[in-house]
């Protein structure tokens, strides 16, 4: 049984090739991705034993999701196979001062409308140690954030550290209700936050003027700032991090990151990152490296260090889930960021 359990949607992925628009060419390539996904698959190449929660589609599309998802030694045995139709994503990647840019074809999946009473909690928390699931589950529609309350819930009550990254999607909150009002409550239950600064302000209603950099320049006293507002408005929280992206282009971001926790503010080194191959699943990669620094390191400067060193990896790996080990994550962090050839 799977100790590091995530929840949440598991999609289709089509991107045009290259930096092509969409559809210029005709074709479009094929994967699968999603953020709780992309945090299960890389907690399994860190050698944990991970599994991922949620509703899948007894068809053709949903065999090869699952077939995916196991390739990689995560465990599918929590999934659901019921609804019409597996969440889309279609992707065009940015290049220089041209952004990435994402389109969701969502609506009507099957993790926006199962049941919340169709998961048996308490039989799945059983046996696991964490659970990890985010802010875009619980945009996809009313019962989806219901499900996402539910298993924040029966996590604490199992015992079980929870954590959850905030990410905001402006473009999934349409059902009626805010992000503020929806998060706020399930933020609540959650012991391990992870966000960015948007994440923060749109998610929970918490800012400090802390803006999405544009430069190579950063305030990181905002960032202390911002991280004991959040802390001090939700104090069932052990620690928040949050990750710092200076974005000078599409192909070259600024990489670090910042931990406030009861013994004060960590910051870790940063990465400056050229030739950014693809940054979708980056904070994700983050994610999964600070679940596993917490749960294998000695200290959470450690565990911080080692999610940032991971997820600048990520940026340099095509499609959502980060294919590395924590050999190569030690490798980076031990100084070798040369990029020869390994022979």
């Amino acid at each position: 049984m799977a100790e590091y359990l995530s929840v949440g949607e598991l999609m289709l992925r089509l991107k045009s090739p290259n930096h092509e628009r969409l559809l210029q060419s005709g074709s479009l390539e094929a994967s699968f991705g999603g953020g709780e996904a992309n945090v299960a698959v890389a907690l399994a190449n860190f050698g944990l034993v991970s599994g991922f929660v949620s509703a899948i589609p007894d068809n053709p599309i949903g065999d090869a999701a699952i077939r995916e998802l196991r390739s990689f030694g995560v465990d599918t045995s929590r999934v659901l196979r019921t609804g019409d139709r597996l969440g889309i994503y279609f992707l065009e990647t940015g290049a220089n001062q041209r952004p990435s840019t994402v389109v969701y074809d969502r609506a009507k999946s099957a993790i926006a409308e199962v049941d919340p009473g169709a998961f048996d909690w308490a039989a799945i928390f059983a046996q696991a140690r964490c659970l990890h699931i985010t802010g875009i589950t619980p945009a996809l529609s009313e019962t989806a954030a219901s499900l996402s309350l539910a298993a924040v819930k029966a996590a604490r009550e199992s015992g079980l550290t929870v954590s959850c990254d905030f990410n905001y999607r402006g473009k999934l909150w349409n059902y009626g209700k805010s992000a503020v009002e929806v998060m706020s409550e399930l933020v609540k239950y959650v012991d391990v936050g992870i966000a960015n600064e948007e994440d923060c302000q749109k998610s929970l209603g918490i800012g400090v003027d802390a803006e999405p950099v544009r430069g190579e320049s950063l305030d990181v006293g905002k960032y202390e700032k911002l991280t004991e507002k959040v802390m001090t408005a939700f104090p069932n929280l052990s620690m928040l991090a949050v990750t710092l992206r200076e974005s000078i282009s599409a192909d070259r971001n600024g990489w670090s990151a910042c931990l406030r926790d009861d013994q004060g503010f960590h910051l870790s080194r940063r990465y400056d990152m050229e030739d950014i191959v693809d940054r979708v699943g980056g904070g994700d990669s983050f994610a999964a490296g600070l679940i596993y620094g917490l749960n294998n390191l000695e200290t959470r400067q450690e565990a911080l260090e080692f999610a940032v060193a991971a997820s600048c990896l990520k940026h340099s790996i095509p499609g959502d889930f980060n294919r590395v080990t924590v050999a190569e994550v030690n490798k980076l962090l031990s100084g070798d960021a040369s990029g020869r050839v390994q022979r």
